[in-house]
């Protein structure tokens, strides 16, 4: 049986997962912040140096990895080839023009990642597939309570987004991963970070990796063999991403995974979340209460129809 992280909650309250908590909490008040101050001309430079202001702020000296931005047919990660794409660019905005905000602060040891999608005014495409998102929130927690591999929720996403008409764009990120696992970050002197991304964060990953290929199991939750076991007991940062016509969206929070082998959600106080509350999109079958693979809610021909009337 794999180890858990030293402070993996046993149950629905832990040691600890308050902090997860309010970290989480403050990397999503951030991402609102930001996009609430974006502007037609701004650089997805601009924007996630004004996350990272914004989160030293508050307090943030140390990163999983620093902000991202990316805008336009960049949010599907159209043309990525290599890892430095990701980083951001001088890409301006423009009305109506799709945009990813993604941050991993840690604070007081906590980590977060967290991933917030919108557009610089109103965009039916993004609208669409934000509403479609909740599905996949939905059976994600649920696949992972019944036991099954992390492989094989993974090609469960993918089948699900072909049903729906889109992409998988988190194939594209490093190692293919949908979720990957977080835990705490010592206290340091020095908080060095490289490529964008924190040494401190990294080593417990690293850490991670070594006990997890020693025991059968991996921090990385990919298609690969090494995926093929259920959620190990801990925090992992999901981020199921869609993407349609050069157009991309996501969201991506913590879920706890117990050692008991139950999971939830770490919090329902995030924007994604009251997005479909409002929306009339949040019931039974969305909140990972309802049985079986969970129908999809458009096609690629209804979504078509969509992009057309917008561009009309």
């Amino acid at each position: 049986m794999a180890t858990p992280l030293t402070d993996a909650p046993a149950g629905t309250t832990g040691a600890g997962i308050d902090g997860y908590r309010a970290v989480q909490r403050l990397a999503y008040d951030c991402a609102e912040a930001v996009a609430a101050e974006l502007r037609p001309g701004t650089t997805e430079r601009e924007a996630a140096a004004m996350m990272r202001r914004w989160l030293t702020d508050r307090g943030v000296r140390d990163w999983l990895h620093l902000p991202f931005a990316w805008f336009g047919d960049r949010t599907a990660f159209t043309g990525f080839k290599v890892p430095l794409q990701f980083f951001p660019t001088n890409l301006r905005l423009t009305e109506g023009m799709p945009f990813i905000l993604d941050a991993a602060p840690v604070h007081n040891g906590y980590t977060a990642d967290i991933g917030y999608a919108s557009s610089l005014g109103p965009n039916p495409v993004v609208d669409r597939l934000l509403d479609d998102l909740a599905t996949h929130r939905a059976f994600i927690v649920e696949a992972v309570r019944a036991g099954r591999t992390l492989r094989q929720i993974y090609l469960d996403v993918d089948a699900l987004m072909a049903r729906q008409g889109y992409e998988n764009r988190h194939r594209a990120y490093p190692f293919g991963v949908i979720a990957h696992r977080v835990g705490k970050v010592a206290d340091a002197r020095l908080r060095p970070h490289a490529f964008g991304f924190g040494q401190n964060a990294l080593r417990g990953l690293l850490k991670d990796g070594i006990r997890g290929h020693r025991e059968g199991w991996s921090p990385l939750w990919n298609p690969r063999k090494s995926s093929g076991h259920p959620a190990t007991p801990g925090l992992w940062a999901v981020e199921p991403h869609l993407g349609f016509r050069g157009v991309g969206a996501k969201f991506e929070e913590l879920l706890v995974v117990t050692e008991d082998g139950d999971a939830y959600w770490l919090d329902d106080d995030l924007p994604h979340v009251h997005r479909w509350a409002d929306r009339g999109l949040y019931g039974a079958e969305l909140t990972g209460t309802g049985a079986g693979f969970p129908a999809p809610a458009g096609t690629a021909a209804d979504l078509s129809a969509v992009t057309e009337e917008a561009a009309a």
